[in-house]
């Protein structure tokens, strides 16, 4: 057995004065084991230490400057992810898996995993559904997660050496989103939970990573999982072990989870409110906590519930972005219901392919299954045209949140109470002209055809929801469409109006009112 603690006591040494290079340090180890047992140790070492792999074999520091932004706007899912999961899908049915039974296997699936999603039902994942998940989801989920992560590293708060945990991480979209979007000299300890049959697709997804991600897929639930074992070195059945220690780094490391994602996992969760709890104390005290959901009404107001509960007044944890609180003390009350949307992702083949294929129907005969003779679960008899579009997910349109045990918040702005109109309090300010700060909470949600432009705000007091209606566009107030979702826009000399028909304030933008970005 190889002696761990002078193999890291050397590479402590040296990491300050040449790069580290098993060749010679073996010869410093008792026993002189091959130099590929030392750089194996190395490797498993390699975050604690500070270390990043060089192509040549040779260890050096990894860099300490944060993560800068690198112009994430993905147009296709990377060919050698897809590629994977093809050799997955060939394997396991053939070269013709989008064909005959296995192909309508695949489309059941997909069809009763976006039902189960739409009316909130339990969602289990065997193997058909977790490759029909697999082939729908994989390309939006990584689009997704890099535009969360934006902004982070706008702000310099997604270090260059991170430890992740990715709870329900599925089929893998959000870890390979995350392994694209950091820069080639970042480290990452990564850690997915995932107790289902995707954890096997995650798994071949995973093998197309580098060797300074160094991940671990612990195939336990979330309720199970203690986020702790992965900082102490212990936890489940893994297939890449990384024993930690739990000890500080070489580089000053505390050892903590700097990312705790929940990506689109919460509506899934019998109680995400105490479960996300449970990891947010997992996060280093510079670290984040990050969920994102599929934008449709159950999930986003459900993201919405567990953020509100985590992140109450009184709690040093903060909303980072994107729904700021502008008003200390106060918390929003309002249905939640917030997206953004972003460039479209060209579908891959596997969705091209299972698309164009199956037997045009007219739909399933009355009496349903038993009567129409199909397969239970096929997608014989579903009414649809193959070519249809059906199968292919080009949408990337997401609710996410970001906190922070730290207290720090994207954009440090608040509203003034000697100024500004609180939205706790709009119901007083009905039909008068009022000065408001509010973050943009949305794209236009109008269908563009003759319709005044019209954006979900909020200032994080509101009890109802509360848009802004551009009435008359003028150089004055063009920031209210030109700012992105979660950017902070004060309005001045905006008229209050309660629109009985929706429930809700509309903040109506005119050519008397002013509309500056504000951060």
């Amino acid at each position: 057995m190889i002696d761990r603690a002078a193999v890291r006591a050397n590479a402590k040494y040296l990491r300050n004065v040449r790069p580290i290079d098993p060749e010679e340090i073996h010869e410093y180890i008792e026993g002189t084991p091959h130099p590929g047992v030392v750089r194996e140790v190395l490797r498993e070492e390699a975050f604690d230490l500070g270390l990043r792999e060089r192509a040549d074999g040779t260890f050096v520091p990894a860099s300490d400057d944060p993560v800068a932004p690198p112009g994430w706007a993905p147009e296709s899912f990377p060919e050698a992810y897809a590629f994977a999961l093809e050799d997955l899908l060939v394997e396991r049915w053939g070269a013709n898996w989008h064909r005959g039974e296995s192909g309508d296997r695949l489309r059941g699936a997909i069809r009763r995993l976006k039902e189960d999603y739409y009316r909130g039902n339990p969602v289990e994942y065997d193997e058909v559904a977790a490759l029909g998940y697999a082939i729908y989801h994989l390309p939006d989920y990584y689009a997704a997660v890099g535009y969360v992560l934006d902004d982070l590293a706008a702000r310099g708060r997604l270090p260059r050496t991170l430890r992740v945990l990715d709870v329900g991480a599925g089929a893998g979209g959000p870890a390979l989103g995350l392994y694209e979007y950091l820069p080639d000299d970042a480290v990452v300890d990564y850690h997915a939970i995932e107790p289902s049959a995707s954890a096997d697709v995650l798994e071949r997804m995973l093998a197309e990573t580098d060797r300074n991600f160094r991940a671990t897929i612990h195939r336990e639930t979330a309720e199970a999982f203690d986020p702790d074992s992965i900082v102490s070195g212990g936890g489940a059945e893994n297939d890449v072990e990384t024993p930690s220690g739990g000890e500080t780094g070489s580089d000053g490391r505390s050892g903590g989870i700097d990312l705790v994602l929940f990506a689109n996992v919460l509506s899934e969760l019998d109680d995400p409110e105490s479960v996300a709890a449970r990891y947010l104390e997992s996060v280093d005290d510079g670290g984040s906590f990050v969920a994102l959901a599929p934008a449709d009404r159950n999930t986003s107001i459900g993201l919405r519930r567990v953020e509100r509960a985590l992140a109450p007044p009184e709690s040093d944890v903060s909303v980072y972005a994107p729904t700021l609180r502008l008003w200390s003390g106060e918390a929003p009350s309002d249905r939640g219901w917030s997206f953004e949307r972003r460039r479209d992702v060209a579908a891959p083949s596997s969705q091209r392919r299972l698309d164009e294929s199956g037997a045009a129907d007219p739909g399933p005969a009355s009496g349903g299954d038993a009567d129409s003779g199909r397969t239970p679960g096929s997608d014989a008899g579903s009414g649809r045209t193959p070519g249809d579009g059906t199968f292919r997910n080009e949408t990337v349109q997401f609710s996410y949140a970001i906190l922070r045990p730290d207290g720090a918040r994207r954009a440090d702005v608040c509203a003034d109470p000697d100024r500004h109109a609180k939205m706790a309090e709009m119901e007083r300010h009905v039909t008068n002209r009022i000065d408001l700060l509010a973050v943009k909470l949305s794209r236009d949600l109008t269908d563009g055809a003759d319709a005044n432009p019209l954006f979900k705000i909020g200032d994080g007091s509101e009890a109802v929801e509360h848009y802004a209606v551009s009435t008359a566009r003028d150089p004055l107030n063009e920031d209210l469409l030109a700012a992105d979702y979660g950017g902070v826009l004060a309005f001045e000399n905006v008229l209050a109006l309660w629109n009985g028909d929706e429930g809700a304030y509309n903040l109506v933008v005119d050519d008397e009112t002013l509309v500056e970005f504000v951060a």
